[in-house]
């Protein structure tokens, strides 16, 4: 575990909200106390975060989405998170960001991407991390929330921002609808990464790739049931943010044990490992690491393969993959 505390990594698929520490959390209950359901007390704040299921999961998440009011408060947690990251020497994150639901609440386009855009910049000199933004649909609140969410990207592009998401629920959620989004995202030089293949099947992955034109895929697990689409996926190299712990706490694996890892792995699928949501489901990037490493049998040269992969597949520009894999080889040699 000293190994991977201190190897420089590159996390992909980690939430803005869902990255929010019970210490924040709770500052931030506090903040809007009488107004919500959520806990003050960081003690209590595991039960709260015991999910039955993946609906009960998105419920206690939206619970959290609701304290962030104000653009002090996404503040806060931006830079919080950056913290955080940080401390476990994440070099560079691409945060997944739903400007839909803030703008919801009243919080302007404009006062969003300036909060996120100032805690970015205060994040990079207090703590040394590069931060990006995906902005990502909503998919429960529909077409609508696209709407709102591609105006957000395209018109304010704000300088952190390098790709266009997907996430929410699956079920229930057909990918093509938000294809002619994603088609003005990435005309417009952003990245496409959806959400697919977590709590659904293949056929997610496969209407990502073929409407949504996916070179990232969040989770993605499901593609180990289909050995055509893992060939797919190898021989295009578009890389799965696989995220072992949020998989089990969301009951899209039964176990650990149970996760298909290894499948993907053997089959050629490029995967990095990535936290989701970690303090929600009580882990870290860190402790992601040390569960691939059991899960694939690696030593201390696989696991830091496994960081550079991560770096390769970031939409970060040349200058900034070349320092971090730099980084990386640095410390392996010492």
């Amino acid at each position: 575990m000293t190994f991977i505390e201190g190897l420089p990594k590159a996390e992909l698929h980690v939430h803005h909200v869902g990255s929010a520490s019970p210490r924040t959390v709770a500052e931030l209950a506090a903040r809007h106390e009488g107004t919500t359901m959520v806990p003050a007390d960081p003690a209590l704040l595991a039960d709260y975060f015991t999910f039955t299921d993946f609906g009960h999961f998105i419920e206690v998440y939206l619970s959290v989405v609701d304290l962030l009011r104000t653009p002090e408060d996404l503040w806060t947690l931006t830079h919080d998170v950056a913290r955080d990251l940080a401390a476990q020497n994440v070099r560079y994150v691409e945060l997944t960001c739903t400007p839909f639901t803030s703008i919801a609440v009243g919080i302007s386009a404009e006062a969003y991407c300036e909060a996120l855009e100032d805690a970015r910049r205060r994040a990079e000199a207090d703590f040394g991390i590069t931060m990006r933004w995906i902005f990502d649909i909503p998919g429960e609140s529909g077409v609508p929330a696209a709407d709102v969410t591609l105006d957000t990207a395209l018109r304010l592009r704000p300088d952190g921002l390098v790709g266009f998401g997907l996430g929410g629920p699956e079920v229930g959620v057909p990918r093509p609808q938000f294809a002619p989004h994603f088609e003005q995202a990435i005309a417009a030089g952003l990245r496409s990464v959806p959400h697919a293949g977590e709590s659904t099947g293949p056929e997610t992955i496969w209407d990502s790739i073929n409407f949504l034109h996916a070179e990232r895929i969040g989770h993605g697990i499901a593609a180990a049931h289909d050995p055509e689409l893992m060939a797919y996926l190898a021989e295009h190299q578009i890389t799965l943010e696989v995220s072992p712990t949020s998989n089990v706490c969301t009951r899209s694996v039964p176990s650990l044990a149970e996760h298909p890892l290894p499948t993907l792995v053997a089959a050629g699928v490029p995967v990095t490992i990535n936290s989701d949501d970690p303090p929600m489901f009580g882990t870290t990037l860190n402790a992601e690491y040390k569960i691939a490493a059991e899960l694939l049998g690696l030593d201390h040269d696989g696991l830091a393969e496994l960081a550079r992969v991560a770096v390769r597949a970031s939409f970060a520009d040349d200058a900034v993959k070349r320092d971090l894999l730099a980084e990386i080889d640095a410390y392996v040699a010492t």
